[in-house]
């Protein structure tokens, strides 16, 4: 038998070597493997069990192959004798198969992944564990969950298993807003790029839950929003993984949660599992992070001065950003009266932050704004032009929009040439159910529900009827439940794409 190889290669390892001896004790069991497959539950780098698999002899059927039963007997003396550390809520699981049978379906038919969001899958049984753990850790009755993107669908898992708790999710990604709400499990939906904030209906939450971008930058900026929707004695529960080969990146990020002066409560080692990210053994651990009396100065100072860089791939990608103060100036035909976002310093108007202009309405009432939009933040242009009520809006952006932009024609002409977009107000619409929705629109800072509430009064009246605050608000939650909460720029776009509908049948609703 020549086993030298392996050897040498598990002696390299020195104390971290469990995790190849657990790699080759399961790939002696008689069990065909992926390579995929064998990295997810060994919890191992992908390059750590490739350079494993060199030194031992394998069988192979197309992409599957194990060690021949013939062949073990020659590792079993190297073999991991004890299982890895206990799961906290594996012994739970059994009892919830028809909830993981259920989010399997979920999320094999939910959007494909985004590579430029960093988007991996966890497994069914990784986000059904998630929920299992947070109810045997914290009271969960009347409790609310903040789920700080959710392309893995635990918000669904956490309704799933415990449906007693309130669930609100926020995403810049609309195909998975349109899908969680889709399934019409009570979560509540709200778009967001967390670097732009906070929906203002995201806070007092009890528990934040994310599993961001793995980049100090991305796990800095998602888990100092978190900690912005939660209660002060919230806890947020964070997904991050390393390879065992990169320390000093796994260090980096410790750092970034130091700075926010947060404890650990717990980490769960390789608690999550992965559909890819096999460079860290498509596995992350678990935090467990309890916000202190410093932790909220903390994050008002990172998110003061963050960086829209926060992916590993795209436009947005730590290595690709591009420089700060480098969108082009407004032509000779347009003159703003206001700038928004980066634009060069000499440039002499007074100018807004994006995410202010998101935040609040501007204080004063400009007629021409121009705005200026960096790669990867093309999604929140929708909410851009609708935050204003000038008369014409200017957008440059770094390419041409990609898609239509819901509502925005309800409020605006608009014409593309290349990468800039021109809006230019159009006159009020005369017919009943525009303007309700033309009234909401033009207050998109505004609770969406109250200003529909409003506009049902005024078009009651308009008809020589009276119409209370109650009324309106009834007939409201009847057509359209999800608008008790939201504004139109946190409202995702396919709940602005049914409003005109919606608005319609509480007009109908009147009484005559």
């Amino acid at each position: 038998m020549e086993r030298d190889g392996l050897e040498a290669l598990l002696a390299s390892a020195g104390i971290d070597g469990r995790r190849l001896r657990h790699a080759l004790t399961l790939v002696c069991d008689t069990q065909w493997w992926t390579l995929g497959d064998l990295v997810r539950e060994s919890a191992t780098s992908r390059r750590s069990i490739e350079a494993l698999l060199r030194e031992v002899r394998l069988e192979r059927q197309g992409e599957r192959f194990r060690v021949p039963l013939l062949h073990t007997p020659d590792y079993q003396d190297l073999f991991a004798v004890s299982e890895p550390p206990a799961d906290p809520v594996g012994h739970l699981l059994p009892h919830y198969e028809h909830v993981v049978k259920r989010m399997k379906d979920l999320i094999r038919q939910a959007p494909a992944a985004r590579q430029a969001l960093d988007h991996v899958s966890a497994t069914a049984e990784t986000v059904v564990r998630r929920a299992l753990l947070l109810g045997a850790r914290f009271w969960l009755p009347g409790a609310r969950v903040l789920c700080v993107g959710d392309h893995d669908l635990t918000s669904l898992a956490v309704r799933l298993v415990h449906p007693e708790c309130e669930v609100t999710v926020v995403d810049i990604d609309e195909r998975i807003l349109a899908y969680i709400d889709a399934q019409d499990l009570g979560v509540s939906t709200r778009w967001a790029d967390l670097r732009l904030g906070l929906p203002a209906s995201a806070r007092e939450h009890d528990l934040a839950v994310t599993d961001p971008p793995y980049t100090p930058e991305g796990i800095g900026l998602f888990v100092a929003r978190a900690v912005e929707g939660l209660k002060d004695e919230g806890r947020v529960l964070l997904a991050y993984g390393a390879s065992e080969r990169t320390p000093m990146l796994a260090l980096k990020v410790q750092q970034t949660l130091s700075a926010l002066n947060l404890t650990y409560e717990a980490v769960y080692p390789d608690f999550n599992r992965y559909f890819g990210a096999e460079a860290i053994g498509s596995a992350a651990d678990l935090y467990i992070l309890r916000p202190t009396t410093k932790t909220r100065p903390a994050v008002a100072a990172r998110v003061d001065k963050l960086a829209t860089a926060i992916y590993t791939h795209g436009p947005q990608s730590i290595e690709s950003a591009p420089a700060a103060g480098t969108r082009p100036e407004s032509g000779p035909d347009f003159t703003p009266d206001l700038l928004v976002g980066d634009w060069p310093k000499d440039l002499p108007q007074p100018r807004a932050r994006l995410a202010t202009w998101l935040a609040k309405p501007h204080a004063s009432a400009p007629s021409k704004v121009a705005i200026a939009v960096p790669a990867g933040l093309e999604t929140a242009l929708a909410r851009l032009l609708l935050a204003t009520r000038a008369a014409h809006v200017r957008v440059h952006l770094a390419e041409p929009p990609a898609r239509e932009l819901p509502a925005v024609p309800a409020v605006y002409a608009v014409t593309v040439d290349g990468s800039v977009l021109d809006a230019v107000r159009l006159p009020p619409p005369s017919d009943e159910a525009g303007l309700v929705v033309r009234r909401i629109l033009d207050n998109a800072h505004g609770k969406l529900a109250n200003t529909w509430r409003e506009g049902l009064i005024a078009a009651a009246a308009a008809r020589g009827l009276t119409l209370t605050k109650n009324d309106a608000r009834a007939l409201i939650r009847m057509s359209a439940p999800w608008a008790e909460s939201v504004t139109v720029l946190e409202a995702p776009l396919h709940r602005l794409e049914s409003l005109p509908t919606a608005v319609a049948a509480t007009l109908a609703s009147l009484p005559d």
